[in-house]
């Protein structure tokens, strides 16, 4: 993948590979059948690409409902399936609130408070355990 930003399409989410990790930044509202091609993309391109970690920055976001927040459950849910981390990025405190109020736990995912926060978390951390490698267990 060359290093240059492809131009996105309308209607649809732009995925950026930057090293070993897809980035992807959410703006606004995500639609049901956005929501759909952006998890079908992502596995894709883990599948294709191999990479180990999914960075989602919501921090363009200014509410997160139900439908979203089993949106990013499902990708992590695949991204893990295929071997690879997921982390949100950039929630703010009233999205934080509002998906604890909902009751949404969203297993899979690992947060961080910024972008880089989160590539950081990505790149020093160890593969995703009982995903097709082995796991490494803490003394």
């Amino acid at each position: 993948m060359s290093d240059a930003s492809p131009r996105p399409v309308p209607g649809q989410v732009p995925v950026l590979r930057l090293g070993d990790v897809l980035l992807v930044t959410l703006q606004g509202d995500l639609h049901d059948s956005t929501a759909q091609q952006l998890q079908q993309d992502l596995a894709e391109t883990i599948s294709r690409t191999g990479v180990r970690g999914v960075l989602i920055d919501i921090s363009g976001v200014e509410i997160v409902d139900s439908f979203l927040g089993r949106v990013l459950a499902e990708i992590a849910a695949q991204a893990k399936l295929l071997a690879a981390r997921t982390v949100v990025a950039g929630m703010r405190p009233a999205v934080a609130i509002t998906l604890v109020e909902l009751g949404l736990t969203l297993p899979g995912l690992s947060t961080a408070l910024s972008t880089e926060a989160g590539m950081r978390l990505l790149t020093q951390h160890s593969p995703v355990p009982g995903a097709g490698g082995p796991r490494q267990e803490s003394p």
